[in-house]
């Protein structure tokens, strides 16, 4: 299916009425034939994921060809091009904080390389107030401080190498929960009126004991207990995508399992810093955390 086609019929549903950003490549030595890049919304949210598609074939798809070849990444994140006839579609992410624009660059082949900036809007995020036990409203002691980096820097690491998996998922992903949802992603919170900070998840409520499930076939490559996640597994689903489930009361699974779509995967919890039980669910593209409701529309 051509970049023509792939507007025309809205292969991807969830652009099929925006308006599309475009960028030609030049041709040249080692990009021989013209090639287009495309991306829906043509101004992508901030917080959230979105479609590339080229008609420049990656290097993992044409070697046996020898037809053009081309990578690319978008906000420093590489991009995992999957062919459709002679078109191929990747997905990208949008960090939060990126309200003035990012940056695609490609390479083609040989050492021809370039660059587009690609507009963003601002999310329409809402302001959440909340108040916690003081003593996770107070700074940390250096202890805690130098665990928490340490935590955070083992999901960091979760999160570069899921780039390096083979993409573990054919069907859509689903919500770990179906409960109601009690805070959205991306709304600004401020601790005892003190702290402020994004949160970087989405809230599923849910009494102590009850199942969380996987949102699509991954392989779990952590399970552990964090001072602020609490109970916590991250699932690698390939090609860039993750998934963590926090704050659980019990962990079923164990590091390197392959689960499945739907596979009960945990248990709600009110681990780590919390006010009640619930279900905290990430979504994150390399290193940026997105919209999880993102992931419903990816295929």
């Amino acid at each position: 299916m051509s970049i023509a086609a792939w507007r025309r019929t809205g292969l991807f549903a969830l652009v099929l009425l925006l308006p599309f950003g475009k960028v030609s490549l030049v041709p040249t030595t080692a990009c021989a034939a013209r090639a287009d890049f495309v991306w829906r919304p043509a101004s992508p949210k901030a917080g959230s994921l979105f479609r590339v598609a080229t008609t420049a074939r990656p290097v993992s798809a044409t070697r046996a060809s020898g037809t053009t070849a081309v990578t690319a990444t978008v906000a420093g994140e590489p991009l995992h091009f999957r062919v459709v006839g002679d078109s191929a579609f990747a997905i990208a992410a949008v960090p939060i904080d990126s309200t003035a624009g990012i940056t695609m660059a490609w390479q083609c082949s040989g050492d021809t390389s370039g660059s587009v900036r690609i507009p963003t809007t601002a999310g329409t995020y809402r302001l959440e107030r909340l108040r916690v036990a003081p003593r996770f409203g107070a700074p940390p002691d250096s202890v805690t401080a130098t665990r928490m980096r340490l935590e955070a820097e083992r999901a960091a690491q979760v999160s570069r190498s899921a780039h390096d998996t083979p993409r573990q998922w054919s069907l859509p992903f689903l919500v770990p929960r179906t409960s109601r949802i009690t805070s959205p992603f991306g709304g600004g919170r401020t601790f005892n009126g003190a702290v402020t900070s994004r949160h970087m998840g989405t809230d599923y409520a849910g009494a102590v004991g009850a199942p969380v499930r996987a949102a699509n076939r991954g392989i779990v490559r952590l399970v552990d207990a964090f001072t602020l996640g609490g109970n916590v597994v991250y699932l690698d689903h390939g090609e860039g995508l993750v998934t963590a489930y926090l704050h659980l009361s019990t962990q079923l699974v164990a590091v390197g399992d392959t689960v499945s779509r739907g596979d009960t995967i945990g248990r709600v919890g009110a681990t780590g810093r919390v006010t009640g039980p619930h279900l905290h669910f990430i979504a994150r593209y390399g290193t940026i955390t997105v919209d999880p409701a993102g992931l419903a529309r990816q295929r």
